[in-house]
């Protein structure tokens, strides 16, 4: 039979090896894998919201300041009356901390960090404010005042150079713009456009960017950039909004959520000449707070409704995204084996009617080694590569099985029963000394398992229960920090294991059963899945799932190896044949596309 290099001829350059260090989009054949190969870069998603940790304080009406690893939230209101209260982010986590001296909402706020930041006016019912407090980390002073009391400002700046602009003194609204030089307000010249509900962002008060509002009636998508004198009118939102929030510089900066007057979710990015539309956030909100910049920004509290104690965060530079390719197919097709490994060094075993079939992957072919002890299939496996590896558990004809075998590499060994019979189960693990086993399925006593126990290399110990029982689950990670994810009866559900109790995560973006995956509690690949053939793909990144590019064939059941930078996905079904089709996993590097040769 012909190979791609006699038909084609030699155009393209072919090696018996792959080069050792290819050009982006180099191009070759390699006659010993029969394969077409390509060097793929690694590209960048446009940026998204992720789930970060919630306010202790449900609110709307708050401010904000600082970073993305240190952001302060303050002020607002819970839905009735004022709060003064103060919360520290980490990056992961929000605290409580002192509160303002002068409890109010609908404020102004600004500040490097979350030890230096200025609230600024605001609402105390019924009277608008003009307090202005400085916070040092640890405790709010109160500072000069503002020249005119008002709310709704929009604002930005540093605690030693700011701004604020619009608002609302009581029943008017202002065009008002106030100079803070850290120790006193000055007025200088006014927005063109007299506006409240408006937000902003920039670095000092010389340069800032204010983002829509309400010009009384009407909202706006009007924005204006102020040079340090002077503010110019510059190319409107593509979303008209009121109530939204901002975070960012002059000349690159975000506005996220708002009202339109329909409650949106809508983000626009400023890159100095105009807004562009990336991903929205993940909860529709208005009256919400921001820090951050354009390519690392919080967006918390906010009324969604009710108020929301919601924090997300957002990922400008966006991710590596990845690209499945197709690498050459295992000796016998089969779904619902076991499986562990890396993409360059990977295990599948048992599968289909109840087959003993073991193959190992080295990151090219498939070979078959010696069977298991026990044919099954619907099993789950832990191990580091194709050297190591556990089989545990399993159905055949014969029944349900509790039997474990370890391999060494050459030979598989029958070691210590699990405590209880099922399949269908998760699993996590880096060795064949150190997994978990958890949920699964089991007919005659009581069908789906929360079930979960742990591997020490001599025996299974019953630890914490799932949350929530289920079957047909992905799981990744180790047997002290793992990761379980869909499942029926629950196919979106995750849960993260901290060596001592499962806690409940956010949900996948595509809910399947049947679904595979690898890498760690805090990094985690999913994809596949049943009843549907699933191609989707989600990336954990230890705090939400992102969808990313799809398998080139849906289907559940397969086996998985990896983690989300290169992972393995081979085998299963869609739902019938069985698959032999192995594909890889990269965020660069070669990617491979097998050549028929006919």
């Amino acid at each position: 039979m012909a190979t791609y290099l006699g038909t084609h001829g030699s155009r393209i350059q072919n090696y018996t090896t792959d080069p050792d260090n290819p050009n982006t989009g180099e191009v070759w054949y390699n006659e010993t894998d029969n394969a077409l190969k390509f060097q793929h870069p690694a590209t960048t998603s446009a940026g998204s919201w992720r789930t970060g940790g919630s306010l202790n304080t449900a609110r709307k009406m708050l401010a904000g300041a600082g970073i993305y690893t240190a952001g302060l939230a303050f002020g607002g209101t819970p839905g009735s009356g004022e709060t003064g209260a103060t919360e520290s982010y980490n990056g992961s986590n929000w605290t409580e901390t002192t509160d303002l001296n002068t409890a109010r909402q609908r404020l102004a706020g600004f500040g490097a960090s979350n030890t230096a930041a200025l609230a600024v006016g605001g609402l105390v019912d019924p009277g608008t404010q003009n307090e202005t407090e400085l916070w040092n980390g640890s405790n709010w002073t109160e500072v000069n005042n503002l020249q005119e009391a008002r709310q709704f400002m929009g604002s930005n700046g540093t605690t030693t150079s700011g701004l604020v602009y619009g608002g609302e003194p009581a029943s008017t609204v202002v065009n008002k713009t106030e100079s803070w030089n850290g120790t006193n307000w000055t007025e200088v010249n006014d927005l063109n456009s007299a506006r409240f509900r408006a937000s902003g962002f920039g670095a000092d008060n010389t340069s800032a960017i204010c983002i829509g509002g309400s010009l009384g009636p009407a909202v706006t998508a009007n924005t204006e950039s102020w040079n340090g004198t002077n503010w110019t009118e510059v190319n409107n939102l593509n979303t008209a909004r009121e109530d939204s929030a901002g975070a960012g510089i002059s000349t690159a900066g975000l506005a996220f959520g708002g009202a339109t007057p329909t409650i949106t979710a809508a983000t626009e990015e400023w890159n100095g000449t105009n807004w562009v539309e990336v991903a929205d956030l993940a909860t529709a909100r208005k009256e919400l707070a921001g820090a951050g910049t354009s390519t690392n920004a919080l967006a918390f509290g906010g009324e969604a409704p009710p108020q929301t104690a919601a924090t997300e965060e957002w990922e400008g530079a966006g991710a590596p995204a990845g690209v499945w390719s197709t690498g050459n197919n295992m000796n016998t097709a089969r779904g619902t084996m076991g499986s562990n490994g890396t993409s360059t060094s990977a295990i599948g075993y048992g599968g289909g009617a109840g087959v003993a079939n073991t193959e190992t992957w080295n990151g090219t072919n498939w070979t078959e080694v010696n069977d298991l002890n026990t044919g099954r299939n619907q099993l789950s496996g832990a191990g580091t590569n194709n050297t190591n590896a556990l089989a545990i558990s399993g159905a055949s004809p014969g029944g349900i099985k509790a039997e474990v075998e370890s391999y060494n590499g050459t030979n598989w060994t029958e070691v210590s029963n699990v405590g209880s019979a099922r399949y269908l189960t998760g699993s996590a693990g880096i060795s064949n000394t150190a997994s978990l086993v958890f949920g699964g399925f089991n007919n005659p006593t009581g069908g789906n398992k929360n079930l979960t126990e742990s591997w020490n290399g001599s025996n299974w110990t019953e630890v914490s229960d799932l949350n929530t029982a289920r079957n047909g689950l992905g799981g990744a990670g180790s047997s002290t920090a793992a990761l379980g994810f869909g499942g029926a009866v629950s196919p979106a559900l995750t849960e993260l294991w901290n060596g001592s109790n499962w806690t409940e995560v956010a949900d996948l973006n595509t809910g399947r059963d049947r679904v595979k995956g690898g890498g760690t509690n805090s990094q985690t690949i999913a994809f596949g899945g049943s009843v549907s053939p699933r191609q989707q793909t989600e990336e954990w990144n230890g705090s939400s799932w992102s969808e990313t590019n799809d398998l080139n064939t849906g289907r559940g059941d397969m086996g998985a190896a990896g983690n989300n930078s290169a992972a393995l996905g081979f085998g299963g079904y869609s739902p019938a044949p069985a698959y032999a089709d192995t594909e890889l996993w990269t965020l660069g590097g070669i990617v491979t596309k097998t050549i028929g040769t006919d």
